[in-house]
């Protein structure tokens, strides 16, 4: 039984590319530690989300409280603090790192050091985490351990010669690892203060206990009836319950300095609950907030609409429900001429975009289309004046603007060198600028470019698998704005804009893309009775254009011989009526049209 001494707690967590075995080495731990009985085991236990299963990933963090009684006899408690692994969720990873004294780098035998990796160590290196390099799958037949340490040490630069090899699905090292976790990851520091400070991590709602906020106590110790504040929204609560995570809540009288679990305050809203907050007492109040706090905001935005417009509350009632646990997503209302009503989302990157978009899909039954998404631009007007705008209908008149800037990123892109020539044709095509080339090893290579955004969000990540055959990574950090030459690609069909289609690009990829955009909607919108203009416009130029052909019908087809002018009269007849028909005629766009649209790619 385990009796609370600072020196006997170990928190940390695991650093790994996606598929590298983080899910299945937490499973072993679990099982080892003899948190989850073996009845209840089964495969990622702490991947609750379908989704997560299904795609290997991550996407909420969950926690967990282990006891394990060490080859010296003593027992320890080892908090796993889980962590998503993609960089969408950067500032995630950033507290929890913040939350934890060490973690495990897991490194795939077979693949080696990859992309995402990289940045989340560079994360846990910045606050000074103590690392420990575990190689995985090393029963598989592929496995080459001797090069992968290599690359760890020179990529890295972290010393493997003590490196733990294990495999996950087998069983082998997990012992090991557990004791490498005792004797590396230090203990939690002694705090000078007395006072209750508390990082705040992440939170989840729960629809009949409220807002469980999970966290890590640096100073001092919480229990039930305590008056808590929240140190940056400044909102005051009583806590109602405190507990840990074993892996399901387990409720305990009181959380000391070191631990790590959650408080129940009757907290109805999420958005009082910001990740890196820092919790304090009302009676004695820590001076200062824990370092590292930002405010999350989104950076790419994407429009959500139902495919029925009946269904607007229940797409409004799904996303309020979604934004109950996920505190990053941005939503407002809006409405489109050609979609109806609908909401604009923002999002953390195109990942979280994916997420939410399949889990409204699945999670509520909901047919619904999204538009392109876009990055958030900051124009520059005549008058001095700064505006950001993420939505191509807010685009301002020409005459007003001064300059337009555009978010870039830095990219980390790691392959096989015999890609090269393919990775840096297409980093040209996407305007990146490269910056950096290293020699991981005899055989892969280390890219770094900056790139604007905007080309990264859409099909980035697909093309690069392409070109690599599925053996490149990519990953990539907040850099700057920059001033570029952004124009609005307006879609007009039969001479009416559609908001819909319309989008903010760099004038230098305008016409390419109207091209597709008016290719692929030839083949999706169908035939009218009169011919349909459809035309991609910046300003009022034509840079693009295709015509729909009409349903013809053959009018003299019952005339038999006579005179050609009695078939002349019927063709101008048809003539005029196609006319009026055009003034009048109204082109209604099938909704496939719009998700069709979306995918139409550039051409090359």
């Amino acid at each position: 039984m385990f009796t609370y001494d600072r020196t006997k707690i170990r928190n940390f967590s695991i650093i790994a590319h996606i598929d590298h075995g983080k899910s299945t080495i937490a499973d072993r731990l679990l099982e080892i530690t003899g948190t989850i009985p073996q009845r209840q085991m089964q495969e990622q236990v702490l991947d609750a989300m379908d989704l997560e299963r299904e795609r290997g990933i991550t996407i909420k963090a969950h926690p967990v409280s282990m006891y394990y009684t060490a080859k010296d006899g003593q027992v320890y408690q080892i908090n796993f603090i889980d962590t998503p692994g993609h960089v969408d969720f950067s500032y995630e990873v950033s507290r929890s790192l913040s939350a934890c004294e060490g973690a495990l780098l897991v490194i795939d035998a077979v693949q080696g050091v990859q992309a995402q990796s990289l940045a989340n160590v560079y994360l846990a290196l910045d606050r000074g985490l103590e690392i420990v390099p575990v190689i995985n799958k090393i029963d598989l037949p592929s496995a080459d351990v001797d090069s992968v340490k290599q690359q760890v040490e020179d990529v890295i630069g972290l010393d493997t010669s003590n490196a733990v090899l294990c495999s996950a699905k087998t069983g082998i090292g997990i012992a090991e690892i557990l004791e490498r976790i005792l004797i590396d990851v230090p203990c939690p520091k002694e705090s000078t203060e007395t006072c209750l400070k508390a990082l705040v991590f992440d939170s989840h709602y729960d629809t009949y206990r409220g807002v469980l906020v999970y966290l890590r106590i640096m100073s001092g110790e919480i229990s039930k009836k305590t008056q808590i504040k929240m140190m940056i929204s400044g909102k005051i609560f009583e806590v109602q319950e405190v507990g840990v995570f074993s892996p399901n809540e387990k409720p305990v009288e009181k959380l000391r300095a070191g631990e790590v679990g959650y408080i129940l305050a009757n907290i109805k809203n999420t958005a009082d609950v910001k990740i890196g907050d820092t919790v304090t007492t009302v009676q004695n109040p820590a001076k200062d907030p824990l370092p590292g706090f930002q405010v999350i905001s989104p950076v790419v935005f994407a429009g959500i609409y139902p495919v029925d417009s009946s269904d607007f509350e229940v797409v409004r009632d799904a996303l309020t429900k979604l934004c109950l646990n996920d505190s990053a997503l941005h939503v407002e209302q809006e409405s489109s001429l050609a979609l109806g009503f609908g909401f604009r989302c923002g999002f953390l990157g195109l990942l979280h975009l994916e997420i939410v978009f399949e889990r409204l899909q699945r999670e509520f039954d909901l047919d619904i289309i999204t538009t392109a998404p876009s990055v958030v631009y900051k124009f520059t007007l005549s008058d001095g004046s700064q505006v950001n705008i993420d939505n191509v209908a807010h685009f301002p008149d020409v005459t007003l603007i001064d300059k337009i800037e555009e978010p870039w990123v830095k990219c980390h892109i790691m392959a096989p060198a015999e890609y090269l020539g393919a990775i840096m044709s297409l980093g040209m095509d996407k305007r990146g600028e490269q910056t950096k080339t290293e020699t991981v090893d005899g055989k892969r290579l280390l890219l770094t470019y900056l790139m604007p955004l905007n080309e990264i969000i859409t099909d980035f990540n697909d093309k690069l698998k392409s070109v690599t055959r599925g053996y490149g990574s990519f990953d990539y950090e907040s850099d700057s704005y920059r001033v570029s030459d952004i124009v609005k690609l307006e879609i007009r069909v039969n001479e009416e804009p559609v908001d819909a289609f319309s989008c903010l690009v760099h004038r230098t990829k305008a016409e390419n893309k109207g091209r597709a955009i008016c290719k692929k909607l030839i083949e999706v919108i169908p035939m009218q009775q009169f011919k349909v203009p459809i035309q991609a416009a910046i300003g009022g130029k034509i840079i693009a254009r295709e015509t729909i052909r009409a349903i013809t019908k053959n009018v003299t087809a019952k005339c038999y011989g006579g005179d050609i002018t009695r078939k002349r009269k019927l063709w101008e007849k048809q003539k005029k009526g196609k006319k009026k028909m055009k003034e009048i005629g109204k082109v209604n766009i099938p909704q496939s049209a719009f998700m069709e649209v979306l995918r139409a790619e550039e051409d090359s």
